[in-house]
């Protein structure tokens, strides 16, 4: 067990808790007021869920090697059998639990953009828990398990969870965006943020925890996590950027919402590449994340399809562009570094995989919760905002 492992590790796991308020802030600020409440209320209780399950089987289901490589065993149920002296690697086993375990609560949460002020909470509570057994724990074990059968198995680079966390959650996000019925008005009104300086701080804070989120997964305070601390930065900063001229070019004004979803969008490219690719290399994938997303969200809005905080352009092709630019970029095994297409094929199969696998599990769960209890909240409840009807609360007096 190393000291220096084990403090810079538990910095990064209060760093990745931050980045949940910061979403909650993020998501809420883009929202109409009367729905704020709902909208913070939705990460929060992602935490408060998924922070239980982890605990009772979704560590064992992620990390335990008494398993397959699909899916690990019970036998670590409750934390059973492991104590302070029990070690992972250069940590103690219940820090890499608990950093972890941010990664379980965190994942769900980033769906919320995809339904939010249409919701029905008890609908998410029961989608939320039963997505993070049948979703998030397998296809944690299939890419950083002990005997997963993509990471260990096959080879596939995905250094903090460009895969486990982005791909499933963005593309999940789109799945329940076309099964949940439309918010009313969707095509014919204007639906404006109503506090976009919450937004900015959200991102701002989001940046910040990122740190933690790809610095920490390095599981070391060394090189490597020095150097995926330098990309998360140096990618979040080159989307930005392109994402303003993009904005500026297009509507005549650089946008603030826009530089700010810029940076976000960079963080979730570079993050299953950030302790695989030199820092040019992040400079190359925050810019090119950029627009990938920003045309993305286009394309959805022209479809007609309401995913409300554009979670799939953000996260799921970001996740896509980034753990595919992996294979590209990776310095020991990528295309540019002449080590041929092999780990390019690899990254690709594996998020299609991935990818699918997230979608099915998604729209099975959607379309039982919606013919039984329902997915959306009435015509009524949506016109008084989810704030009062779904909490009896109001943000605001």
């Amino acid at each position: 067990m190393n000291s220096g492992d084990t403090a810079w590790v538990l910095v990064s796991t209060a760093l990745v808790t931050i980045m949940m308020p910061a979403l909650a802030f993020f998501y809420g600020g883009m929202v109409r007021r009367k729905n704020i409440l709902s909208t913070l209320n939705l990460t929060i209780i992602s935490m408060a869920v998924m922070g239980v399950i982890w605990v009772m089987f979704g560590y064992s289901l992620a990390f335990s090697d008494q398993g397959n490589g699909f899916i690990g065993g019970l036998d670590k149920m409750f934390l059973r059998g492991v104590t302070p002296d029990s070690v992972s690697g250069s940590i103690p086993e219940l820090l890499f639990i608990a950093f972890q375990g941010t990664f379980a609560m965190i994942t769900p949460a980033l769906i919320t953009g995809a339904f939010v002020e249409r919701i029905r909470f008890k609908s998410y509570i029961i989608f939320i828990a039963l997505w993070g057994i049948l979703v998030y724990a397998p296809v944690c074990h299939w890419v950083w398990g002990p005997d997963g059968w993509l990471g260990h198995g096959a080879g596939v680079l995905d250094f903090a969870g460009g895969a486990v966390v982005h791909i499933t959650a963005g593309l999940s996000a789109l799945v329940f965006a076309l099964l949940i019925r439309r918010r009313q008005g969707f095509e014919e009104d204007i639906i404006t943020p109503h506090n976009i300086p919450y937004t900015v701080l959200g991102a701002g804070l989001l940046w910040a925890g990122w740190f933690g989120f790809n610095g920490g997964s390095a599981l070391a305070a060394d090189g490597i996590a020095a150097l995926a601390v330098v990309n998360t930065n140096t990618a979040a900063a080159a989307a930005a950027v392109v994402w303003m001229i993009l904005s500026w070019m297009d509507d005549g004004k650089p946008s603030v919402l826009g530089i700010v979803t810029g940076a976000v969008v960079g963080l979730v490219a570079i993050t299953p590449a950030a302790g695989f690719v030199a820092p040019w290399a992040a400079i190359v994938m925050g810019a090119l994340a950029a627009p990938v997303s920003y045309y993305a969200i286009r394309t959805i809005h022209k479809m007609g399809i309401d995913e409300s905080l554009d979670v799939f352009a953000c996260h799921g092709m970001a996740g896509l562009f980034g753990a595919l630019a992996t294979g590209i970029f990776a310095t020991d095994s990528g295309l540019v570094s002449g080590h041929g297409i092999g780990q390019f094929v690899t990254q690709t199969w594996s998020v299609v995989v991935v990818g699918l696998y997230a979608m099915a599990i998604t729209f099975v769960l959607c379309k039982v919760l919606d013919m039984t209890i329902g997915l959306a909240v009435t015509d009524k409840e949506e016109q008084i905002g989810l704030d009062v009807s779904e909490h009896r609360e109001r943000a605001y007096s």
